[in-house]
């Protein structure tokens, strides 16, 4: 196993195992750099959304990496207003537009909009169909979100996008999802950085003499996860891809399931309200 593993989704794509996620990276150097960087590290997988702004510079980094299209595997998100508006299909080809790309491998629906959610998703399943995302999502749905999905649609989707760190295992979600051949995505998986003071995880990383970051992005890639920590530093980026020469113990990884605390970092999807 190495940066260029993969996932297999269950239409068949291949999804890195890790990528760089751009939430917060401001529009221009910032974000076309981390994606530079990341892509210079190895990286094959670059997660935005259209929301963060910088859907231009992930475009521009990604073409003028020398890269060829295929070679790196591009996600982005439908955004609430777009759902709330009605013009789901419009939103996905602004993003187009913006990345500079025919077709992206990922799109997301990024929160479940009350009374929205089940309509975005057939705008999801038309532009699938039409090859112009080669996989669709969801992100921030729970069991109940997805159920309404399944109800309204025979298309499954191919990954759910969920807050997932040691202190908010969601076990009951993630078990949910792979049973269901929906591939499991955290983000946020470093809790926004907060996780990195745990004592706990900083005496067990210490173990595997690895950063407290390695270890919890090992611990989602041995629940069988995909990883898109964020980061605009070129050496934290090369450090989180440094996880494939190690391996968690099982007694560790009980260990490190015990620091569930069910806390949020983020918004809840049950009462966000943007």
């Amino acid at each position: 196993m190495n940066l260029s593993s993969t996932l297999k989704l269950n239409n068949g794509v291949d999804i890195p195992l890790l990528g760089l996620g751009v939430f917060k990276s401001k529009e221009g150097d910032e974000a076309y750099n981390a994606v530079r960087y990341a892509i210079e590290a190895g990286y094959k997988h670059i997660d935005t959304a259209a929301v963060y702004g910088n859907e231009v510079s992930v475009g521009k980094a990604i073409k003028d990496s020398g890269i060829k299209r295929e070679g790196i595997f591009i996600t982005t998100k439908l955004w609430n207003d777009s759902q709330r508006q009605g013009n789901q299909y419009e939103a996905f080809e602004e993003s187009l537009e913006r990345l500079g790309v025919d077709y992206v491998d990922l799109y997301l629906i990024h929160w479940p909009v009350k009374g929205k959610y089940v309509e975005s998703w057939k705008v999801l399943e038309r532009i699938y169909k039409e090859g112009r995302a080669r996989s669709v999502g969801v992100s921030n749905f729970h069991i109940h979100h997805l159920e309404d999905v399944f109800a309204a649609s025979d298309l499954v989707p191919a990954v759910n996008q969920v807050e997932c760190h040691p202190w908010l295992t969601n076990i009951e979600i993630a078990d949910y999802c792979q049973k269901r051949g929906i591939i499991f995505e955290p983000w946020s998986p470093l809790g926004t950085g907060l996780l990195l003071e745990d004592e706990t995880l900083k005496n067990i990383a210490q173990k595997y003499n690895k950063t407290t970051a390695q270890l919890i992005l090992k611990w989602g890639l041995q629940r069988g996860f995909i990883n898109i920590p964020k980061s605009a530093h070129k050496d934290r980026i090369i450090q989180n891809a440094q996880i494939f020469d190690f391996t968690i113990t099982d007694s560790d990884m009980a260990e490190i399931f015990k620091l569930n605390i069910n806390k949020r970092t983020g918004a809840d999807p049950e009462t966000f309200t943007f």
